[in-house]
């Protein structure tokens, strides 16, 4: 495994369809060879989860990058899996797809977003990719084209393709197409800063969500709390005073405790929040998910640890939905694996769940992708079983699990 964001692909045959057909066929064809299969788009997250062991095949989706219908007063986009997510964006008129995940900028993909559960600060307010789907199409192992949703905004009974695959990390079937809705970019955009320890950030964050103010992203981040809002420029500016007050009114902070972030400044803030979740070559990241009330307990465990090991492990979290990001830099893996396990612990114990996102060369030898199974588990192998019998797609992802 590299230690790089993208894992390093193995060299292998390799198919890119450019449509559904090609992308049916290439599927059929593994299938009667009875091949196992590694599924890629941009490969910004070949290394989410354990690598991929005794793949013969790749299908590379990045061929699969058209915008196949876009109806702009439905507020809905269909395009195929494989077009970068940033490109779709800068095509779309006056709207967006509202996700930030911090690899977009590295070129992901829509089905590889929609494969991995991935999501950035805005998660708060629109949720992943999946809660963005309103259709997709699929390959299943073995050759099947599977709907689910459809082109327009509407509830629909069925077996729901796009919960079913978001997070499975190309082990249940190749994305094809997609369905998303889209919404108005907004007029202006502000960020609070807020200096805080974590404690004190959760408080905050819990005043400001349970308020009327809607922030769109609340993400606590070295030192600071970062509340952003969007909206009319009047809106905008109006919230952004209300927040400050209410938040110095839970903190007693003084008043150069917070201050407002806008254009250059706004965008730097955030970045330094996106470098974190990616990390760099030689970082190990962690993607962690609790219940929010244990952001300050695990922070304060954390801190332990690194200090422990003579690491660095800085934190970022999306405070008040429990979703968090470490990134642990150190020289030596040993130390590295020391941590993510006794940290994992942690989380495991209050009922969370960790993903390996990136690894310091040699962790792999050291600490397993996963911890210990979830109660879910065999659930998770009976869908497994049902959309891939055979286990071709993405042996290893989930390894020792299935």
């Amino acid at each position: 495994m590299s230690s790089s964001g993208s894992e390093s692909t193995p060299e292998l045959p390799a198919t890119r369809p450019v449509d559904l057909r090609e992308a049916r066929d290439a599927v059929a064809d593994t299938a009667g060879a009875g091949q196992r299969v590694l599924l890629r788009g941009a490969g910004t997250a070949q290394s989410w989860g354990g690598p991929v062991r005794d793949a013969a095949a790749i299908i590379d989706t990045t061929g699969l990058d058209q915008i196949l219908a876009y109806n702009p007063a439905d507020m809905t986009v269909a395009v195929g899996a494989g077009i970068a997510l940033g490109d779709l964006q800068a095509k779309l008129d006056g709207q967006r797809v509202a996700y930030d995940a911090a690899r977009v900028p590295e070129g992901a993909t829509v089905g590889g977003l929609l494969a991995t559960g991935d999501a950035g600060p805005l998660r708060a307010t629109y949720g992943t990719l999946r809660d963005l789907v309103i259709g997709v199409t699929v390959v299943l192992a073995d050759g099947t084209v599977a709907r689910s949703g459809g082109h327009v905004i509407k509830n629909v009974a069925g077996y729901d393709l796009a919960k079913v695959l978001s997070g499975s990390l190309g082990t249940l079937g190749l994305v094809v197409e997609v369905v998303l809705r889209v919404h108005p970019l907004p007029e202006a955009t502000g960020t609070l800063a807020v200096v805080c320890d974590v404690p004190t950030a959760f408080t905050c964050a819990s005043g400001l969500l349970a308020s009327p103010l809607e922030p769109v992203a609340v993400e606590w981040y070295a030192g600071r709390l970062l509340v952003r809002f969007e909206g009319t420029r009047a809106g905008v500016t109006t919230r952004l005073g209300k927040a400050t007050d209410l938040v110095r009114e839970d903190s007693g902070l003084a008043h150069g405790g917070a201050d407002v972030l806008d254009g250059a400044g706004e965008s730097a803030a955030w970045d330094e929040v996106a470098d974190v979740v990616r990390g760099a070559p030689g970082d190990t990241v962690l993607r962690v998910g609790s219940r929010a009330s244990d952001l300050p307990d695990l922070a304060a465990r954390l801190d332990a640890l690194a200090t422990d090991h003579d690491i660095d492990a800085t934190l970022t979290s999306s405070v008040g939905i429990g979703v968090h990001t470490v990134r642990i830099r150190g020289d030596e893996a040993a130390a590295h694996a020391a941590v993510v396990a006794a940290w994992r612990s942690a989380v495991l114990e209050r009922g969370g769940s960790v993903t390996l996102h990136r690894r310091i060369a040699g962790l792999d030898d050291l600490v397993p992708s996963w911890g210990p199974a979830p109660a879910t588990l065999p659930l998770l192998r009976a869908l497994k079983t049902q959309l891939d019998r055979d286990n071709r797609l993405g042996p290893g992802r989930f390894a020792p699990w299935y």
